[in-house]
């Protein structure tokens, strides 16, 4: 089943609802960094977030960033989002070792770490990229992204993020939930959906379950009659090409070019989101460097 989101009000559209459900994009990462299920489940969280944030961009030119350095021993989580959902991402130590908080809960906030922040860059194709910083809560990533929406953006978010691993490393169960109260909503309905929300089971086990977002929506917000606006096909993409690679190592100037062409006569460049290699030889290589003498 291909990843979706939906969005959705409820309560008289006094509440804004986003409900994903990403285990097939989630599934195309672990593909791709064939991490541990620790690591998966963070960056499959922020995927999913991501995800759901870029869907929430008021422009189609908008790219979307989000970094999360607690400090752990996971490294960096990085993703970049665009309006329509799409998705791509990386942790900077994929093997990390996995631990459990109990049997069958993944110790994330461990791996992650908390003495560091959430950063949120939103760039617009603008001179200055908006720029929103917060300091992590828990390190468990819906925490964190609940706070930077409380704090960086003044706005009070419910968030649940999930990742179910296999025994064989799939992904059984991926996706989640944002959803914001409006300011004209009464203080009745936000006890209900403050209820609501701290009564539910791990949103993972909700999704095995329940499998599509809107099965998920109608289990989780029946009692505030929710009413679905828009569904959204989304998936783990990356944009990377030769073009981009070359502007790269032209970037490098012709000291560092020249050095790589002498001692090594090509050059081998990774893409970390999706981890394809590109080889460039030497008479490419030599090409390069005649566009970046031109630069100088």
């Amino acid at each position: 089943m291909k990843s979706k989101i939906i969005r959705a009000t409820a309560a008289s559209n006094q509440i804004r609802i986003f409900v994903a459900n990403t285990t097939e994009m989630v599934d195309k990462a672990q593909n791709l960094h064939k991490a541990t299920p620790v690591a998966i489940a963070a960056l499959g969280r922020t995927l999913t977030a991501t995800s759901i944030m870029g869907l929430m961009s008021k422009s189609e030119k908008e790219k979307l960033t989000i970094t999360i350095n607690g400090g752990g021993p996971i490294g960096q989580i990085v993703t970049v989002g665009n309006p329509k959902g799409n998705v791509k991402g990386y942790v900077s130590n994929p093997q990390v070792e996995s631990t459990n908080l109990y049997p069958g809960k993944l110790d994330v906030g461990s791996a992650v770490g908390k003495n560091g922040t959430i950063t949120v860059t939103k760039d617009l194709g603008l001179r200055e990229p908006y720029v929103g910083s917060n300091p992590l809560v828990t390190g468990e990533i819906a925490e964190d992204f609940a706070g930077y929406f409380a704090f960086s953006e003044q706005q009070p978010t419910g968030v649940a993020l999930g990742v179910l691993v296999d025994v064989d490393y799939t992904i059984k169960a991926a996706g989640g939930y944002i959803v914001q109260v409006l300011p004209n909503i009464d203080e009745e309905t936000v006890a209900r959906l403050e209820d609501r929300l701290a009564s539910l089971e791990p949103i993972t086990s909700i999704i095995e379950k329940k499998s599509t977002p809107e099965e998920v929506l109608d289990y989780i917000f029946k009692d505030l009659e929710p009413t679905i606006l828009d569904s959204y096909d989304v998936d783990f993409t990356c944009d990377c090409n030769e073009e981009r690679l070359e502007k790269a190592l032209i970037s490098i100037g012709e000291k560092d070019l020249t050095e790589i062409i002498e001692q090594d006569k090509q050059a081998e460049l990774m893409c970390h989101f999706c981890n394809k290699k590109y080889t460039f030889d030497e008479e490419h290589l030599k090409k390069l460097l005649q566009e970046a003498t031109k630069k100088k």
